[in-house]
Parts: structure tokens; C-alpha cells; sequence
């Protein structure tokens, strides 16, 4: 019975270059992505000189730009290489890697939604850390930059977490023309403007806590964060669901292709010729 399911077994050309297309994708991706990671790096002067990195007081978002194009580009690499050479090594190993990857992403939202308050107050030691490192490396300052102007918010809590930072710190020692401000992304911004003022929020913390309102946003990021949650929940949900999806799809064609090539293996071993 087992033979005669077998006798005309081949790999499907379908499933073969589904693959190929599903992946090719994101081995490209991949590589753009390390590609720039590693201009962002030379540019900052790391690939002269690594110990540049020790030096960095916060986190450098590049690492993340690395880590997803490593990850794109092996997977995309294991699952191209593996559906045009038939080759079940491959193939395996990038199932089980995207199976993997999903099972984490998953243990994620639910660790996320069981400890919502623990999650938030890492946040907030994350986002405090990374005021301290604001002016240390462009990339995270564009990024801290670009929530708090995407936002409407400014610090962690309140502005007044910019005074862990060395440049905008009252400190009396401090010789920064910075000092007592925040960065111009916590500055309530005038639509008639053309041209962002980025020495808006100098002395700004110098000034009445009453007057803040109508000069920068009071409002910190963590409680930007907590407001925007609730109204965003579908939208999360669409993108978790759509991610999810492709990995299963693309373990799907991959499984689908283990299982012909072993049918045509078995086939060749009971048929073999000569």
C-alpha cells in the first residue's frame, strides 16, 4: 500500500519556489538590514575602534538593527538554500528556528500580559538609563527624540527625570549651555513653525512648573505609553496575527517539502536505477 502511495512521488516545483520566494525576501531584507547596522557603526567610528561601544552610557539601537538582519538573513539563507538544493538539513533547521522564534514571540505576550506592572517599571528603569546615555550615541538620541515626539511626552515620569542627565542637570557645576532644559522633543511644537527650534527647551525646568504646560509636555513617556495601549490594542493584535501567520506559512512550505523529498527518497530506495 506504502508503495503504490510512493511510485509517482516527486518534490512539488509549487512548493519548491514558494519557498524560494517566501524566503529570498528575507535573506535580502536581512542583508540590508546588517548592511545598515554596520554603516550606522562606521559612521559612529565602532568598526575603528570597538571599544567605542564600552563608552556608549545607553543602549545602542543598532544592536537590534544587527540582531534582526542576523536573524532574517540565516533564516532567509537556510530556507532558500534549502528549498533549491532539496536539502533537509536545511529545511529543518529552518522550521524548527521559525517554530522557535514563534513559540518565544508568544511566551513574550503572555509574560508581557501576566506581569503588565513589573513590565512597566522595567521600562521605566530602561528609560531612565537611557536619559543618563541621551547625548552618548546619535542613534539613541534620535530615537528617545522620536517617541517623545511622537508621544507628547517627556522623560519617564516627568521632565524632571532630565535631571539624571549630565547635560541638562541644575547641577551648579554643570557648564552646560543645557543646563536646567530638556531636549527640544519635549517642546510643544507650533504648527505654523517650519523649522524645528532646537533650542527650545533651554532653562525651560528654571521656569514655574505652572508655565510647563504651555512650553514643553508634562506628560512622561510611561504614562503616554499606558494611555496609547488601550486605544492600539486591535491594531498590535492585526500585526501579531499577520507575523504569525507568515512564520506558520513558511513552516508550513518547508514541512510540506521535508515530507516530498522524503517521499521521493523512499521511492528511489524501493525503485532504484540502474
Amino acid at each position: 500500500m506504502t508503495r503504490k502511495i510512493y511510485e509517482n512521488a516527486e518534490v512539488s516545483c509549487c512548493y519548491k519556489y514558494l519557498m524560494f520566494s517566501y524566503n529570498i525576501i528575507f535573506w535580502l531584507f536581512g542583508a540590508a538590514l546588517i548592511a545598515a547596522g554596520l554603516w550606522a557603526w562606521s559612521e559612529k567610528g565602532v568598526l575603528q575602534d570597538l571599544s567605542v561601544l564600552t563608552r556608549v552610557g545607553g543602549f545602542d539601537p543598532v544592536w537590534v538593527v544587527l540582531a534582526a538582519g542576523v536573524v532574517m538573513f540565516v533564516l532567509g539563507f537556510a530556507g532558500c538554500v534549502g528549498a533549491l538544493r532539496e536539502n533537509l538539513c536545511l529545511l529543518k533547521a529552518f522550521s524548527t528556528m521559525v517554530g522557535l522564534v514563534f513559540v518565544v514571540e508568544v511566551l513574550v505576550v503572555v509574560l508581557v500580559l501576566v506581569f503588565q506592572s513589573q513590565v512597566l517599571d522595567w521600562i521605566q528603569t530602561f528609560f531612565m538609563n537611557n536619559i543618563r546615555g541621551y547625548r552618548d550615541d546619535i542613534d539613541l538620541q534620535n530615537l528617545i527624540d522620536s517617541l517623545q515626539t511622537s508621544t507628547w511626552c517627556c522623560g519617564a515620569q516627568s521632565p524632571e527625570d532630565w535631571e539624571n542627565n549630565q547635560y541638562f542637570s541644575c547641577n551648579s557645576t554643570n557648564p552646560s549651555r543645557e543646563r536646567c532644559g530638556v531636549p527640544f522633543s519635549c517642546c510643544i511644537m507650533d504648527p505654523a513653525e517650519t523649522v524645528v527650534n532646537s533650542q527650545c527647551g533651554y532653562d525651560v525646568r528654571l521656569k514655574p512648573k505652572s508655565d510647563w504646560p504651555q512650553l514643553i509636555h508634562p506628560r512622561g513617556c510611561i504614562s503616554a505609553l499606558e494611555a496609547w495601549l488601550p486605544g492600539n490594542l486591535y491594531t498590535i493584535a492585526i500585526v501579531f496575527t499577520v507575523i504569525s501567520v507568515l512564520q506558520m506559512l513558511g513552516v508550513y512550505l518547508a514541512r510540506t517539502l521535508i515530507t516530498d523529498i522524503y517521499k521521493v527518497q523512499i521511492n528511489h530506495h524501493r525503485n532504484p536505477v540502474y
